[in-house]
C-alpha cells in the first residue's frame, strides 16, 4: 500500500487525546505544568517508582515530560536517569522529554544521548514545551503508523491480507504455532487459502531455509499417489526406468504440506501413519529403510470425522496429524477482507500484465462486500484477474468482475453486530478508494485514523 507521511497527513492523530505523564516531585510545578500541558490527559508521578509503576500498569504514553532531580537524590540526575532508562525498556515508543536547570546542561544532553527525545530548560516555558510535545506526538503518530503499515506490508507479503477480526485471531495462531515443530491441520471450504496459510508456516519455522513441497492427495490417481509420495526404486512397476525420490525425501528437513487429505486411500493412510511413528519410509518396489525429517501440515475441505465416523478415514491417523488445528473461516464470514484482498490482487494483476488501472468503482466496491464468494479467495482473485485483463476504463466496474447482479445475504439484527460489520465494510472500502493511504481513508470516513486502524483490527 502507498503511504505518504507530511504534517497534514498526521493531524487526523492529533486530534485524538493524548496521553501524557509528568515526571515531578515539586507540587506547585505539577499544577503550573498541568496547565501548561492542557488540553492532553495528563497523569503526574512524584518519583522514579510512582513512574514505573503508571507506565507498567497503564496503556502507552505519547510523551513523558521528566524532572532529572528526582527524590531521593534531588540534586543531581542520578534517579532521573534511571528512570528514563526504565520508562524506555518499558514503553520505547514513549517520547520523553527531559526538563532540567541550565546547571544541569551537560546532564540533559547525556539524556538525550540515551534516548530522550529533547530537553526543555528550567524555569519551564509552557509556549516552547507545547512545540516539543506537538512534535514529539506528531513523531510517535509516524513511528506508529510506519509499523502499523510494516504489519500490513508483512502480512501482504506472507499471501495473509485481512482487517478482520476471525483473520486476525488465525494470524496470532500462526506465529505462536509456526515456530514449534508440530503436526497442524487446516480445515476450510475449498478457494479459502489453506495453502497459502501452509506456506506462511513455514516460513516462520526453523525450517524455512529448507523445502517446501506440496501435493495434492485428490489430483494423483490412488495407483500413483503412493509413488509421487513414497518415491520408487528402478523397475518397482511398468515404466520405472529409474529410481525416483517422492515427496517426503524431497521436503527432508523441511515441511510437507498434503493438501485434500481426506481424499488418501486407506492403504496410504496405513504407511503414512507407519512413517509419523518411525520417521522412515521405505521407496516403492525397495527394501532400503530411509530416515527422513519434515514437518506436516495437512488440509481437507472435508469433516473427517465424519469420514472416521464412516470408516473411510483412520482414527489413529487423524490423532497423529491434528496437534494443531486451523479452522479457516469462509470469504463471506470475513467482513471487509474481499474488498482488500481485490486491492492487493489489483496491485499484482496491474504490475503482472504492465497495467495501470488506478482502483474500483463504488458499485464494485458494493459488489464485492455484498456478494457471498462461494468460490472464496480463489474465485475473487479470478474475478479480478479477468477484470484488470478485460477492464477498458481506469477503475473496475461492478460489471467487470461479473458483480452486477448481487444478492445480499440476511443481516444480524443484532445492531452492535450489524454496526461492527458495517464499519469494518466502509473502513476496507475507504481503504480502496484511497489507494491504502491511511489518512486519506480516515478523513473519508470522518474519523481519526488511531480510530480507523481499530476499524480494520490493528489496534
Amino acid at each position: 500500500m502507498k503511504k505518504t507521511a507530511s504534517d497534514a497527513d498526521v493531524a487526523p492523530a492529533q486530534q485524538a487525546e493524548q496521553r501524557v505523564l509528568l515526571v515531578e516531585d515539586d507540587v506547585g510545578l505539577q499544577k503550573q505544568m498541568r496547565w501548561a500541558l492542557s488540553p492532553h490527559a495528563v497523569d503526574v508521578a512524584g518519583s522514579r517508582a510512582e513512574a514505573v509503576a503508571k507506565v507498567t500498569a497503564s496503556k502507552p504514553y505519547q510523551v513523558v515530560i521528566l524532572d532529572l532531580g528526582l527524590p531521593p537524590d534531588e540534586n543531581s540526575a542520578s534517579e532521573g536517569l534511571k528512570a528514563l532508562d526504565e520508562i524506555l525498556n518499558l514503553s520505547p515508543q514513549t517520547k520523553v522529554i527531559v526538563a532540567s536547570g541550565n546547571v544541569e546542561r551537560a546532564n540533559a544532553v547525556k539524556a538525550v544521548a540515551q534516548g530522550a527525545f529533547d530537553f526543555v530548560a528550567k524555569p519551564v516555558d509552557s509556549d516552547i514545551l507545547k512545540i516539543i510535545i506537538d512534535r514529539a506526538i506528531r513523531m510517535h503518530a509516524l513511528e506508529e503508523e510506519n509499523k502499523q503499515l510494516r504489519e500490513l506490508s508483512s502480512r501482504a507479503t506472507d499471501g495473509l491480507v485481512f482487517g478482520s477480526d476471525r483473520m486476525a485471531q488465525i494470524a496470532q495462531v500462526l506465529d505462536r504455532v509456526g515456530p514449534m515443530d508440530v503436526s497442524v491441520m487446516l480445515i476450510g471450504e475449498t478457494g479459502t487459502g489453506k495453502e497459502v496459510l501452509a506456506r506462511a508456516l513455514h516460513r516462520l519455522s526453523p525450517r524455512n531455509s529448507k523445502p517446501f513441497i506440496a501435493i495434492n492427495c485428490a489430483s494423483i490417481p490412488e495407483n500413483l499417489l503412493e509413488s509421487e509420495l513414497f518415491g520408487h526404486e528402478k523397475g518397482a512397476f511398468t515404466g520405472a526406468i529409474k529410481r525416483t525420490h517422492g515427496k517426503f525425501e524431497m521436503a527432508d528437513n523441511g515441511t510437507l504440506f498434503l493438501d485434500e487429505i481426506g481424499d488418501m486411500p486407506l492403504p496410504l493412510q496405513s504407511k503414512l501413519l507407519r512413517f509419523l511413528q518411525e520417521r522412515r519410509l521405505e521407496r516403492v518396489g525397495g527394501r532400503e529403510s530411509i530416515t527422513v525429517n519434515v514437518r506436516l501440515v495437512t488440509a481437507t475441505n472435508q469433516k473427517l470425522e465424519k469420514l472416521i465416523a464412516e470408516g473411510r478415514f483412520r482414527e489413529d491417523l487423524y490423532y497423529r496429524i491434528n496437534d494443531v488445528r486451523i479452522d479457516l473461516p469462509a470469504l463471506r464470514e470475513r467482513d471487509g477482507d474481499p474488498v482488500l484482498l481485490a486491492q492487493y490482487f489489483l496491485n499484482g494483476f496491474n504490475k503482472a500484465y504492465s497495467k495501470h488501472i488506478a482502483g474500483y468503482t463504488e458499485d464494485a466496491l458494493a459488489a464485492l462486500s455484498a456478494h457471498a464468494w462461494p468460490g472464496n479467495v480463489r474465485e475473487l482473485e479470478n474475478r479480478v484477474k479477468r477484470a484488470v485483463i478485460m477492464a477498458e476504463s481506469k477503475r473496475i466496474t461492478a460489471q467487470d468482475l461479473d458483480l452486477g447482479d448481487v444478492k445480499v445475504g440476511d443481516r444480524d439484527l443484532n445492531l452492535r453486530k450489524e454496526v461492527a460489520r458495517v464499519e469494518k465494510r466502509l473502513a476496507a472500502e475507504a481503504l480502496a478508494l484511497s489507494d491504502g493511504n491511511i489518512s486519506k481513508a480516515a478523513k473519508l470516513l470522518g474519523v481519526s485514523r488511531p480510530h480507523f486502524y481499530s476499524l480494520i483490527g490493528h489496534n
